[in-house]
Formats: structure tokens, C-alpha cells, sequence
């Protein structure tokens, strides 16, 4: 891949069993699970839909998503395992996607997330050796990506954004009302994202609770 380039991206999304995810959102009047999972979901079928994304690899052990992807173009999965942690989970999709290709990690937890603003994050991060989105607060990340040939780091986790500089990640320049940005922990934060516009599963399932 040039520096110009931004198409052929590998894009690893780590997902946590739903049984132990978003354990913040359990008082947001719904089955906490059936959304996280619904979340994850929808996060993965954004960046399935991205023009620049050759690949998506969703490291998991959740049989619900497991399922869900069996047919999904474009998406494999593979066991975490006894791999632990975002990072651990991150770097095994980026072995099995391989150093020869570009690569990103996105969050699983970007239910607005819309293809054309992923798009755009992967052309800024075509001309960087190690790019990041930070999230809405600025603090945290929810994407870091690694030009082809780049051994792949990342240092998610709190203040993660500052982590990710230090190894070397430059601040692409994402808008910050970019629907990349908003990932969600939070009810707060869901709500926000709402009012983005969340993708089908995520709607209903906040739906089914509201009825």
C-alpha cells in the first residue's frame, strides 16, 4: 500500500462475551447483554460496509455474535481464547491478518458508526505510520491503525489516547462530531449516540424495551 492509498484495510474489532459487556449500561431498562451484543453488531456491519475495508476479523468468544456473523460478507472470526484484555485480543487479529497489510483496530462499541466516516479516517491514516481517533471525551481511543509493514502496537484501556502517542500514533483529523468518535459505556453516552442515529439491532432492541 502507497502512502496515498487507502484502500485493502484489515479491520480487527475485539468484541467482549456479552455475558461480561457494558456491565455500565445495566441500568438503561433493557437486557444489558441482547444490547451489548446488538452494539457489537451493528459496530461490525459499519465497517463491513466501508469502501476501504477489505477485511473485517472479530476476535471473540460470544457464540451469540459467532452466529450472527456465520454468513456475513467480508467478516471471519476468530477465538480470543485464553487471550485476554483489548490489547491481547487486538494483537491476536493483527497476527492473523498479517504485517504486510494495513491494519486498524476499532472498538466494538460504535453503534452510530456510519461507513462513509470510517472511510474517511482510513484515507487520513493511508499517509501515517500509526494513526488514532480519539473518542468524544479526547481521552480515550476508539480507532488505531498501522500502515502496511508497521509492527502493530496499541495501548487501549483509560487515557489511552495519550498511550497511543507515546507509541508513536498520530491524531488523525476526524471531526470531532464524527460518528467514529462516539463510543458508548455509558447511559449517557447511549443516548448520544441515539440521537446520531444507532444502527437496526441496537434500535431494536432499544425498541423491544421501550414497548
Amino acid at each position: 500500500m502507497s502512502t496515498t492509498d487507502a484502500s485493502g484495510w484489515t479491520i480487527i474489532v475485539p468484541v467482549k462475551p456479552a455475558a461480561v459487556g457494558k456491565s455500565r449500561l445495566a441500568g438503561v431498562g433493557t437486557d444489558r447483554e441482547a444490547l451489548a451484543r446488538a452494539i457489537a453488531l451493528d459496530t461490525i456491519n459499519a465497517a463491513a460496509g466501508a469502501a476501504h475495508v477489505a477485511r473485517v476479523l472479530v476476535v471473540t468468544d460470544d457464540a451469540g455474535v459467532r452466529v450472527e456473523l456465520r454468513r456475513a460478507r467480508a467478516v471471519e472470526v476468530v477465538a480470543e481464547g485464553d487471550r485476554r484484555g483489548l490489547d491481547a485480543a487486538i494483537a491476536l487479529g493483527a497476527a492473523s491478518a498479517g504485517q504486510g497489510t494495513p491494519r486498524a483496530a476499532l472498538l466494538g462499541d460504535l453503534p452510530a458508526l456510519r461507513p462513509a466516516d470510517l472511510d474517511h479516517a482510513l484515507e487520513l491514516a493511508a499517509s501515517v505510520e500509526r494513526g488514532l481517533v480519539p473518542d468524544a471525551e479526547a481521552t480515550g481511543s476508539t480507532l488505531v491503525t498501522a500502515r502496511a509493514g508497521a509492527v502493530w502496537v496499541s495501548a487501549f484501556g483509560k487515557d489511552s489516547a495519550a498511550r497511543h502517542r507515546l507509541l508513536g500514533c498520530t491524531d488523525l483529523a476526524v471531526d470531532r462530531e464524527s460518528t467514529l468518535r462516539r463510543d458508548v459505556d455509558t447511559a449517557a453516552q447511549l443516548s448520544e449516540a441515539v440521537a446520531l442515529g444507532v444502527g437496526a439491532r441496537t434500535s431494536a432492541v432499544l425498541a423491544a424495551a421501550a414497548a
